[in-house]
């Protein structure tokens, strides 16, 4: 299969991510899986689930494997910045609501590329990034140039698209959290994709 050079989606993958987008527009809600293969032409749930699960993994929707209905996706967030999809951030956790400073992000907004994330989970909690934030990353054009302790979106093989800090140790990556109930994650260079590094964090109240 081909890729498609503007959302790097198969052209399956991209297909049935423009269905779901259009379907989710004009009935507000998420569609079955029987409804995904009727509209794909397809006889088994299989390839749905398949691509579902890329399309999570690239950051264009949330779901709950299995669950079709719990599927998320966000257009946009304020003016010229498109929200990709969520991030992995471990569990669950109570959500804040003791924030009142307004962010200021009209600096970030003049930036090439900016776009954003939902997060889910407590992972990077001690950096005050909490469960159902919205953080706002910068594309990462040269991974050699990152700076340890960088905010980091990264898409891992087997765990999807995670936010962690960055570490180069030796030949090593480690994606760190910033919460101490979660271990480090080790790789190899070559292992890891990165998405973009951390300009804002944008929380509703």
């Amino acid at each position: 299969m081909t890729s498609s050079v503007e959302n790097n989606l198969t052209d399956a993958q991209n297909e049935l991510y423009g269905w779901i987008k259009e379907y989710m527009k004009n009935f507000q809600h998420s569609p079955s899986i029987r409804q995904m293969m009727q509209a794909m032409g397809l006889k088994s749930p299989a390839p749905i689930q398949s691509r579902l699960k890329h399309l999570q993994e690239k950051g264009y929707i949330s779901w709950q494997e299995g669950k079709a209905r719990t599927m998320q996706i966000v257009d946009e967030i304020v003016e010229g910045v498109p929200i990709m999809g969520s991030v992995a951030a471990g569990g669950l956790i109570e959500t804040f609501a003791d924030v009142n400073e307004n962010l200021d992000i009209s600096d970030v907004l003049q930036k090439k590329d900016v776009f954003a994330l939902t997060v889910n989970g407590d992972s990077m909690i001690d950096a005050c990034i909490a469960d159902g934030d919205m953080v706002l990353m910068e594309p990462i054009k040269d991974s050699y140039s990152l700076r340890n302790g960088t905010i980091v979106s990264a898409m891992v093989p087997g765990l999807g698209t995670t936010l962690k800090y960055f570490f180069k140790r030796g030949e090593k990556i480690f994606l760190e959290a910033a919460n101490p109930a979660y271990e480090p994650i080790e790789l190899n260079l070559n292992e890891v994709v990165f998405q973009g590094k951390l300009l804002a964090v944008w929380r509703k109240l």
